[in-house]
């Protein structure tokens, strides 16, 4: 792709739909390499809207109104960062020559919905997962529940962030686990997940990244980044996570056969689970995945850099620099427009760095911002990641 100068007529476009922290990182480096950039999220002032070139408020799951927005704006890259999409909508976009969906329209709808990436990994591709059922009414997660046998793990086909989350330990808690997971999908859809618990060591993401060489497809692998969830939402990670020659090579093989048969340019978030020679693949994400933020400090190119280069169709570089972490700094309150104290402190952490988000509302449990730093080894890092965390308080204004 010939790359131009933004705000002309050689301009390279590219729509982000969805503009968080995520998109924000990926829109700072498409503005370094000259293209220019609309964000869209169904809320105004969202992150990556403050980097953007223009942006614009729509609900992405009103079929008509993405589909005016498209024609409007003309866009080259179509660039989805979040589920509540009208993925329909974006299939016959791609249909009708008007966008090229990263990585395809098809990747996009497979893997917003949780029931269709599964059915791809375990039904067509043969991958190792947690035994599983889909439910559409309590009655049938109930019987979901207990085919997969408890304890459980109940989550809406279209959701994020452990958004819906429920870890079921008998039948008394199915009924709560269905109302919270409608309550808390990124759609009203009354469709959820029921997962069977694997015992496993830890989990991994690994970046997998579809990119360009010589007129090729080739597939790059980062260093695995190990992960701590809590409530199905990251709270740490670290990379690189330590594992066997045996287990590192299935996790990639795993990775490279989901990510062929999804497609496209450009880097998915694989979530592996593994249990020392053994791995099963648990999800996967078409763009860069949260847990990645720790890449900001520990990768030659981050995984938005990455990603950016490889749906230009650039040359990227995949190399571990040296070992860091990440850890969240959640709003602790519910305002709008709050401030942050302790930022000093935080950034005198030896090797210590930091991205405060910049949402325009603070929920107790929202990601507003997230510490990272480096370290002789993961372990210095982590600590370090957490101490310069702890040390951030957000406030109201």
């Amino acid at each position: 792709m010939r790359l131009g100068t933004p705000l002309s007529p050689t301009a390279v476009k590219v729509m982000l739909l969805g503009s968080g922290e995520l998109g924000k990182e990926v829109a700072i480096e498409l503005q370094r390499l000259g293209c220019e950039v609309i964000a869209v999220d169904r809320y105004a002032n969202a992150p990556a809207m403050q980097v953007a070139h223009r942006s614009h408020v729509i609900a992405m799951t009103d079929a008509a109104a993405l589909r005016a927005l498209v024609e409007a704006e003309r866009p080259h890259l179509i660039v989805p960062e979040i589920e509540a999409i009208a993925t329909d909508e974006l299939e016959a976009i791609e249909a009708a020559g008007l966008a090229t969906v990263i990585p395809t329209a098809r990747a996009a709808q497979l893997t917003m919905n949780r029931e269709g990436i599964r059915r791809l990994a375990a039904e067509e591709l043969g991958l190792p997962t947690s035994a599983y059922a889909f439910a559409s009414s309590e009655a049938e997660l109930a019987a979901g529940a207990e085919a997969v046998g408890f304890p459980c793990f109940v989550k809406p086909v279209m959701s994020s962030s452990g958004k819906g989350q429920s870890y079921v330990k008998s039948p008394d808690g199915i009924a709560a686990a269905w109302r919270y997971a409608l309550e808390s999908g990124r759609v009203e859809q009354a469709r959820v997940i029921v997962e069977g618990r694997v015992d496993f060591d830890f989990e991994i993401t690994q970046l997998t990244v579809r990119s360009l060489k010589d007129g090729a497809i080739v597939t790059g692998f980062c260093e695995p980044i190990g992960h701590r969830q809590v409530k199905g939402d990251y709270v740490e990670s670290w990379q690189p996570q330590a594992m066997s020659p045996v287990g590192l090579k299935a996790a990639r093989d795993i990775a490279a056969k989901v990510t062929d048969a999804l497609g496209g340019q450009g880097l998915f978030g694989v979530e592996l689970f593994v249990k020392g020679d053994e791995v099963w693949f648990s999800e996967v994400s078409p763009r860069p995945h949260d847990t990645g933020l720790v890449t900001l400090v520990t990768q030659y190119q981050s995984e938005f850099a990455i990603h950016a280069r490889a749906i230009l169709g650039l040359p990227v570089e995949v190399a571990l620099r040296e070992p860091g972490a990440s850890a969240v700094i959640y709003g602790g309150l519910e305002a709008g427009g709050i401030a942050f104290e302790g930022v000093a402190e935080a950034l005198a952490v030896p090797g210590a760095d930091l991205r405060l988000f910049g949402k325009p509302e603070s929920f107790a449990r929202r990601r507003m911002g997230v510490a990272l730093a480096r370290g002789a080894d993961v372990g210095e890092a982590r600590a370090r990641a957490t101490e310069a965390a702890g040390k951030v308080r957000p406030t109201k204004a």
